[in-house]
C-alpha cells in the first residue's frame, strides 16, 4: 500500500513538473519572460516596456497587476508610446492626470486569461470580430487579417499583436505596437 501511494505521489510530481517545465519562457525586450513570474516581475525586465512600467508605477497599479488575476494584458512597447503626440506621456504621468492614466492603462487589460487561440476562437464565433470588455469598462474589438491578430480601440485606432501568448503566473501578455485609447 505504501509503495502504491509513493508511486502515485511520484507520478503526480512527475506530471506536474513536466507540465510546469513545458511552459517555456518567451523573449520580450531582450529579457526572458518566465511563466512562473507575475506580470510585473516579468515586465520590469523588458527593455521594450520601460514606458509602460513607469506608467503602471505612476498610476499605482503595480499591486493590482501582481495580484492573482488572471489578467490578459495588451502591453504597448516604448515605440507604441512614442507614436502618441509629443508630450502626451509626460502629461499623463502628472499627478493631476492620475485618473486618465489609470483609465488608459486598465483599458489594456481584460479580466481572465485569453490566449491568442482563445481570442481567435471568439473572433471566429463572432463572424470575424470579437468584443473584449476591458477592466476600465470599455471595449476593444479583436479581428484577424490572415494569421495576424489586431485590436481596434473605441476611437478607431488600430494595434497589432506582435508577440502573443507570453504566459505569466497570473495571466498572459500580448505585446502590441500601438497604445489603445478609450472614448474620452
Amino acid at each position: 500500500m505504501k509503495t502504491r501511494k509513493f508511486l502515485s505521489v511520484a507520478l503526480f510530481a512527475l506530471v506536474f513538473g513536466a507540465t510546469t517545465f513545458a511552459q517555456k519562457s518567451v523573449m520580450v525586450g531582450g529579457a526572458a519572460m518566465y511563466p512562473s513570474k507575475n506580470i510585473i516581475e516579468n515586465a520590469v525586465n523588458s527593455k521594450d516596456h520601460t514606458t509602460l512600467v513607469a506608467a503602471v508605477k505612476a498610476a499605482g497599479l503595480v499591486e493590482t497587476l501582481q495580484g492573482s488575476g488572471p489578467f490578459t494584458v495588451f502591453a504597448p512597447t516604448n515605440s507604441a508610446f512614442d507614436k502618441l503626440p509629443k508630450g502626451t506621456v509626460e502629461t499623463l504621468l502628472k499627478p493631476e492626470n492620475l485618473k486618465m492614466l489609470q483609465t488608459i492603462l486598465t483599458y489594456h487589460v481584460v479580466a481572465g486569461k485569453m490566449s491568442a487561440a482563445d481570442i481567435a476562437k471568439a473572433i471566429k464565433m463572432g463572424n470575424g470580430k470579437a468584443t473584449l470588455k476591458t477592466v476600465s469598462g470599455g471595449t476593444l474589438t479583436a479581428w484577424m487579417k490572415g494569421k495576424r491578430l489586431y485590436l481596434t480601440d473605441e476611437k478607431g485606432g488600430m494595434s497589432e499583436v506582435t508577440i502573443a501568448d507570453v504566459n505569466q503566473s497570473n495571466g498572459v501578455i500580448h505585446v502590441v505596437d500601438a497604445v489603445l485609447l478609450p472614448k474620452s
